[in-house]
């Protein structure tokens, strides 16, 4: 039987990203010979596997539009030219035959983020020409007829989609990500220690984590602002150009010995080691990894109703839901959630709803979508 020549279309592949994580634990557990795996994309980080056929394509780019319609035109004339079986793209080009939406519905973004920034923000961001060439891009795509199916990591999108662009719902396929529930473990009290330990962290206080890059977006002015109302600490992992002003937001509120700014990490596991429960507000987020994380190592998670990880989280049981911007509410939540040492049931609870988010799991949704998507037309 000959295999069946799949392509994956990535404009920047970075091992560490979480579209990245999505495609290489669907394409490890996928290798059964029955896939040629292709990479299109126009830079790669890190080492391919030696079977992974990579096909680079880098136009010379001016500026955000020219770099997005540069690779989108290079990449579609390399799919038509390969003549690939399936064509899976994880980018806004028209013409493929699978979508996954890991970045969510651009026009819905905005609409978030402009509860946020001031009325002359609004107002650039409605005439800037590479958000209007986005979701011109993404309306393109929604609306092609070669597109067959789209892959939501969240129920949350694929109604933004259907809201957005009237899609069909049976063109569809709502798949969770996958997390390594033996890698992401809940603390042993000596590791907890450690972990504390090594960030001078009170053995007795109540700690927050908070996980991700880009702070404007993922909450974080609103989960320290919340946190500051409370004797709790909070870890920063993640970095962001304005770092400084979340310093000084913390400083102002008085409880800048109480926020511990990290950076990026690597190996993140300690950190939740360290913690007791996940704040994670964000604006607008597909499905973060960083919650299946959280809730692999036993941590409550509290985030917001524009996040699609509020799926797994019934209020009180394994965490708590709010909107995005309510400072008090989130306060009340980080005021709810226990330390782990003391009552551990949410936490527990929280592991219980990811376990079955396996590797194989998704390796075996995405395989039934592949045959399902060659037995089409």
């Amino acid at each position: 039987m000959s295999k069946v020549r799949l392509a994956i279309v990535r404009q920047k592949y970075r091992p560490d990203g979480g579209a990245e994580r999505f495609i290489s634990r669907a394409l490890e557990a996928l290798e059964d010979g029955s896939l040629e795996l292709n990479i299109i994309t126009r830079s790669w980080q890190g080492e391919p596997k030696p079977d992974w056929h990579l096909h680079i394509c880098n136009p010379k780019k001016w500026g955000r539009i020219s770099r997005e319609r540069g690779f989108a035109q290079a990449a579609r004339a390399c799919w038509q030219r390969e003549e690939f079986d399936i064509v899976q793209s994880h980018e806004r080009i028209a013409g493929c035959d699978i979508f996954r939406a890991g970045d969510g519905v651009h026009r819905v973004w905005l609409e978030q983020r402009a509860r946020i920034v001031s009325p002359l923000q609004r107002m650039l961001a409605g005439l800037s020409a590479y958000h209007r060439y986005v979701m011109a891009a993404e309306e393109e795509m929604f609306r092609s007829p070669s597109l067959k199916k789209i892959i939501c990591n969240s129920v949350m999108v694929k109604n933004d989609i259907i809201r957005c662009f009237q899609v069909p719902e049976e063109k569809f396929a709502v798949i969770y990500n996958a997390i390594d529930c033996q890698r992401f473990e809940p603390a042993t009290p000596a590791e907890r220690q450690k972990s504390r330990a090594q960030l001078n962290l009170p053995a007795e206080a109540k700690v927050f984590i908070y996980v991700g890059s880009g702070f404007e977006r993922k909450g974080l002015h609103a989960s320290i602002t919340a946190l500051a109302a409370t004797d709790a600490h909070l870890i920063v992992v993640g970095q962001d150009k304005q770092q400084s002003r979340y310093v000084s937001l913390a400083r102002s509120l008085g409880c800048e010995t109480r926020v511990h700014f990290v950076g990026v990490q690597h190996n993140v596991i300690p950190y939740y080691h360290a913690a007791d429960g996940l704040m994670l507000p964000t604006l607008y987020d597909p499905f973060p990894n960083v919650i299946l994380e959280a809730m692999a190592c036993g941590l409550p998670v509290i985030t917001s109703f524009t996040c699609g990880g509020a799926e797994f989280i019934v209020e009180g049981e394994q965490g708590f839901v709010c909107d995005a911007l309510d400072v008090a509410a989130l306060t009340a939540a980080a005021q709810a959630i226990p330390l782990r040492t003391v009552d551990a049931r949410m936490g527990d609870a929280a592991r219980q709803r990811v376990l079955p988010c396996s590797p194989q799991r998704l390796a075996d949704q995405l395989h039934a979508l592949y045959q399902h998507v060659l037995q089409q037309p």
